[in-house]
């Protein structure tokens, strides 16, 4: 009794720092792009360049990362998670380095690309090596906590970039991430798990072909989504159609390689299939809250910089405290069970964005997010954990990237369609100006369409699992 307990205490002490590695790498990923927003103004001025060309700075790390967060999950598998995340978190280390360090406007943008491919790999593999480092009835607990730690990166880059622009300049926004990045890589290096061997089985090949085609579709449709700023004309729907004609290409040669990168009986499972669309659709719908809340608040109700700042950090710490209770609930519950409920929790949060902030003022929009907030963090932690749970070993990374992937692609979607949605509800040709009453109009047309998509994928989550069970049955009676 005694050497049990003596052997399960290293073990639970080596999970714990398995976590701590990984969720660092985590917050530094989701650092990268919070902190870097806050920095544009500063760094048009400091280079010289317009508006539009400093997006790039924001855009160059986005699109690194959507275009390959699917390709290393699945390199991972090939060649061993361990070894890549060790690679990424080094080159997401080197590249802030330079990042801090560059002297010329495109170098910047050059080496943000670099940083995103290291955020990419980290993005991916951390969500692989929950199921690899943690037991199977933890893993909602595990998944919560990852998800607190993005939540965590996503509030404190504002405050922690403003604060550093305010003292030592732009250029420290980079460089902090580097005694952070070490930190990360020695925790890894120190307590990661081994990759296990591949002796007395081939080692799959990298689909190359399948890999290029997939960014391509992806880098399209993630362009298509943010050029215009709004505006949707002949360069959108011509990005549009490259990345439905490289996404026909991608799916005919994934039915023919011998190793392909997304195996296309993986698209036909019904978890993973409905865990995809509904991760999608729910993060279209979280979009809304960063794009839609900061007018709403200074505009519709004419609060101060500060009075935003301050309102729109409630989600996210909610979210930071959230994240690891919602995974017990998971634990204790079960993912499918949990998944329902954050769905129409985040249901009854859009009503309330529809309903409150108009009766109340800033207390109704508080108290919507405060709705709104949790159902996201419960869904989420489920949601992983589901389409996580019977993945196998040598799938783990793939299959995380395209739960990342699905997340980004919902978030490119989200500040897009439903930017353009309180745009045309607004009335006005800039926001910026319109009257108060024209953008409360805006905010709740938006959140009217945000409630009708997440009543969407709560009829997917619901429908999928009603017919699953109905399959379920139907086979034990022919048995």
């Amino acid at each position: 009794m005694s050497a049990t307990k003596t052997a399960s205490a290293p073990a639970t002490a080596s999970v714990r720092w398995v976590l701590t590695s990984l969720s660092l790498s985590m917050l530094l990923s989701s650092l990268g792009t919070s902190s870097a927003n806050v920095a544009l103004p500063a760094l048009a001025d400091a280079f010289g360049v317009s508006f539009q060309a400093v997006q790039w700075v924001v855009l160059a790390y986005l699109l690194a990362i959507t275009t390959l967060i699917v390709s290393v999950g699945r390199l991972g598998d090939i060649v061993g998670r361990r070894r890549l995340l060790l690679a990424g978190i080094a080159l997401f280390t080197a590249a802030s380095v330079l990042c801090g360090l560059t002297p010329a406007f495109p170098l910047l943008v050059a080496v943000r690309v670099v940083q995103g491919i290291g955020a990419a790999i980290m993005m991916a593999l951390t969500m692989a090596f929950v199921g690899e480092a943690v037991a199977k009835e933890k893993t909602g607990s595990a998944m919560g906590l990852i998800g607190t730690m993005s939540a965590i990166g996503t509030a404190l880059g504002p405050s922690l970039g403003g604060a550093l622009l305010a003292g030592p300049g732009w250029r420290a926004i980079f460089l902090v991430n580097v005694p952070l990045g070490l930190l990360a890589l020695v925790l890894a290096h120190r307590h990661l798990p081994a990759d296990k061997g591949n002796e007395g089985r081939e080692r799959a090949r990298f689909d190359v072909v399948g890999t290029l085609l997939l960014a391509l579709s992806l880098g399209a449709y993630a362009l298509a989504m943010t050029v215009g700023r709004g505006s949707f004309g002949a360069l959108n729907v011509a990005l549009l159609s490259v990345a439905a004609v490289g996404l026909a290409l991608f799916l005919r040669v994934e039915t023919k390689v011998a190793s392909p990168l997304i195996r296309p009986a993986m698209l036909r499972d019904p978890v993973f299939s409905r865990g995809l669309s509904t991760n999608a659709l729910v993060s279209t719908v979280m979009m809304a809250t960063l794009v839609v809340g900061p007018f709403y608040l200074s505009r519709g109700l004419g609060l101060d910089a500060a009075m935003v700042g301050l309102v729109l950090s409630v989600g996210p710490v909610i979210s930071a405290f959230g994240g690891v209770v919602a995974g017990r609930i998971v634990d204790r519950l079960g993912a499918g069970f949990v998944v329902t409920v954050g769905l129409a929790a985040m249901v009854a949060g859009c009503a309330a964005l529809v309903l409150l902030p108009g009766l109340l003022g800033v207390a109704g929009y508080i108290a919507a997010i405060a709705l709104l907030t949790p159902g996201y963090q419960l869904f989420q932690a489920a949601n992983n954990t589901a389409v996580m749970a019977d993945v196998s070993a040598d799938r783990r990374g793939v299959v995380s990237g395209l739960v990342n992937l699905s997340r980004n692609l919902g978030l490119v979607t989200g500040a897009s369609v439903l930017g353009a949605v309180f745009a045309s509800a607004v009335g006005a040709s800039e926001v910026s100006e319109a009257a108060p009453e024209a953008v409360a109009r805006g905010m709740q047309v938006t959140f009217a369409v945000a409630g009708l998509l997440t009543v969407i994928a709560l009829a997917i989550a619901v429908g999928g699992r009603a017919l699953g069970k109905r399959i379920m049955r139907s086979g034990e009676a022919s048995a």
